[in-house]
């Protein structure tokens, strides 16, 4: 396992339209646990192949308080969704230092395929609900900042900029 380099908004790759995976291979497996290695290492809870340089539907997330519930998703897909939304902070490994308040479904479920090529399904609430929505949309080439009003949005980016200039004259 290794970690590997996170990729920064507004990176392009973050806007791109994933392509199923449709075939698990080795490869995929490995970049699977890999995935997992830099979401721990990172800490995040939630991980998209996009985030890594990979434009595949592939998604890792453990929102476990012990970290010992990882999740493995290919080409998932939200077959239901609640009526009812909740809105909670979110933030993104992809955009390190900014959290903001995100509208979401309080419950979804999701089918998609494990790393045996099993079909499943999940039914969640709560964080993974939200983790599950946030890591999906990364695969639809959205970011969570894409939710935002326009003001929203453009004093995020402003936060972020200013944020790496602070950490560039620190190096």
């Amino acid at each position: 396992m290794s970690v590997l380099p996170i990729v920064q908004f507004p990176n392009p790759i973050l806007s791109t339209v994933c392509t199923p995976v449709t075939e698990i291979t080795d490869e995929i497996r490995t970049l699977a646990s890999d995935m997992a290695q830099t979401m721990y290492e990172a800490p995040g809870v939630g991980l998209a192949a996009p985030q890594v340089g990979h434009a595949i539907r592939l998604i890792v997330l453990d929102v476990s308080e012990n970290k010992d519930n990882l999740i493995t998703l290919i080409n998932p897909e939200i077959i239901a969704t609640s009526d009812e939304w909740v809105c909670g902070e979110e933030g993104c490994l992809s955009l390190p230092g900014i959290w903001e308040k995100v509208d979401r479904h309080a419950q979804v479920t999701v089918k998609y395929t494990d790393l045996d090529g099993k079909s499943q399904t999940v039914e969640a609430d709560g964080l993974l609900s939200v983790c599950l929505q946030h890591e999906m949309d990364h695969l639809d080439g959205k970011v969570f900042v894409d939710h935002l009003s326009r003001l929203k949005y453009d004093r995020a980016c402003a936060k972020l900029k200013k944020r790496r200039l602070q950490e560039k004259h620190r190096n």
